[in-house]
């Protein structure tokens, strides 16, 4: 295994203001607020504040662009009370830091997004410093929601495909994630990153979106389909494996041709306090495993019971648990 050793995460850092509702009100309705938390956001903040909840034994650090404004305080108090490294997160009185309004319906756990984009949309390659990391894994989220670094570029790419090809160079394996944004962008951001990815984190929905294979019909999962889309995000160059999560569970799909599934935990009614978070906590999971040198089914193990634990929570951390208790609930619950 590589003397490296850690997880530089970097990308979106954002403040989430969690409100839970009693419905997801039509234009001009009402809706009623049941309750409110502040917590974090975004996708490196997320990943990095949920393996230190796993007990990671390995270095966590972040890199980023924040404003300086309480926001960004808070977000640097955060780091420091995890032991999150934050000395790659830089400050800038340019535009304020990033934050979400998650509006999350108590009854269904379905959580709907209106973001301010702040600093991240300033982020450049210049706030990275690959050359004095020896973390092992570079996790950049989440594509299609950094301006600069989705921006092509004149020779062809984008900034993210630059900045993941200097993190390789540099001798770390290279992670990426998507944000679910409804748009008809995906082809043209994450296609032109994969070439520089080793790991691909992508949903159903972000899977649909960038490849145009059809991964749902209605509520059903075209599960027949889920090969086709890894297939297609593989030959788009992703040198290592393809995660592909959704609520039924996930699947793996490696560059040497192997394939793994994993069903969800059977969690029970009640269980489930919101599913904000779940996503980048599935990757936190595999992202654990990975670093620890697992296999890939191993690594959708630990995904789908990270996931598990973080969807006990309206917060996007707060359900976290040290692995151990995580992978528990498996013996507990069983799988779907």
């Amino acid at each position: 295994m590589s003397s490296r050793t850690g997880i530089l995460a970097g990308g979106n850092w954002i403040v989430d203001h969690v409100k839970i509702t009693d419905v997801y009100p039509a234009q001009d309705a009402l809706a009623n607020i049941l309750g409110e938390s502040r917590c974090n956001g975004g996708g490196p903040f997320n990943v990095l504040k949920d393996l230190a909840l796993m007990k990671a034994p390995f270095p966590l650090k972040g890199a980023g662009l924040i404003g300086d404004d309480e926001a960004g305080k808070w977000i640097l108090q955060e780091c420091v009370a995890s032991g999150i490294c934050s000395s790659g997160i830089h400050l800038t009185d340019k535009a304020p830091t990033s934050y979400t309004d998650v509006i999350t319906v108590r009854d269904t756990g379905r959580r709907t997004f209106f973001h301010q984009r702040g600093t991240n949309a300033l982020l450049g390659p210049e706030h990275f410093d690959f050359g004095s990391s020896n973390a092992r894994i570079f996790h950049l989220a989440y594509l299609l929601l950094l301006d600069r670094l989705d921006t092509p570029l004149p020779g062809g790419g984008t900034g993210a495909a630059t900045l993941l090809a200097s993190a390789r160079k540099a001798g770390l394996m290279t992670s990426v994630d998507v944000v679910s944004e409804d748009s008809d962008r995906f082809s043209g951001i994450v296609l032109a990153a994969l070439p520089e990815v080793d790991f691909c984190f992508v949903n159903e929905f972000e899977a649909q979106r960038t490849t145009g294979i059809p991964l749902r019909d209605g509520e059903r999962l075209l599960r027949e389909n889920l090969h086709l889309a890894a297939q297609r995000l593989l030959d788009a160059g992703v040198k290592g494996t393809v995660f592909l999560h959704f609520p039924e569970g996930a699947a793996a799909f490696t560059s040497d041709g192997r394939e793994f599934h994993q069903p969800s935990l059977r969690l029970p009614s009640g269980w489930i306090g919101g599913t904000v978070g779940a996503g980048d906590a599935f990757a936190a999971g595999v992202l654990f495993a990975l670093h620890e040198g697992k296999s890939p089914d191993r690594c959708l193990f630990y995904g789908v019971c990270a996931a598990a634990a973080s969807l006990s929570d309206s917060s996007t951390s707060n359900g976290m648990k040290p692995l151990e208790d995580c992978l528990s609930l498996a013996d507990r619950f069983g799988f779907v």
